[in-house]
């Protein structure tokens, strides 16, 4: 496997190139986080910054970017269509609930839940 120093430099700039822009990514993540929108835009923000720079991670860096492999391919893709049902579940959990069930989560609890506390005391 000969490798010319053309080739390295040309390899060693691409990962130059991709580390500054996760870099810039975290920036503007963090500068995403500073603006005031509505919760579910902010997660949608965060969640798009997060897939380019998982997607420049695993394309460079783990070797994607050249491969060729249809099996690879298709494992990938299984995988992708099981986050995003992970990703799902949550969201159709609460919403099974009846409309007069009060659904707490671990910083916000049901008030039976508070009232009953408050008796322990």
């Amino acid at each position: 496997m000969d490798h010319s120093h053309a080739d390295t430099d040309k390899h060693v700039r691409l990962y130059l190139t991709v580390f500054a822009a996760l870099a810039v990514g975290t920036v503007v993540t963090v500068a995403a986080n500073q603006l005031h929108v509505e919760h579910a835009l902010a997660i949608g923000i965060a969640l798009g910054i997060a897939t380019v720079k998982a997607s420049l991670v695993a394309a460079v860096f783990m070797h994607l970017k050249w491969e060729r492999s249809a099996w690879i391919w298709s494992t990938l893709a299984l995988c992708a269509v099981f986050f995003v049902v992970l990703l799902f579940i949550p969201v159709l959990e609460t919403s099974e609930h009846p409309p007069n069930v009060v659904v707490g989560t671990w910083d916000v609890l049901p008030e039976a839940h508070t009232e009953h506390a408050g008796h322990h005391e």
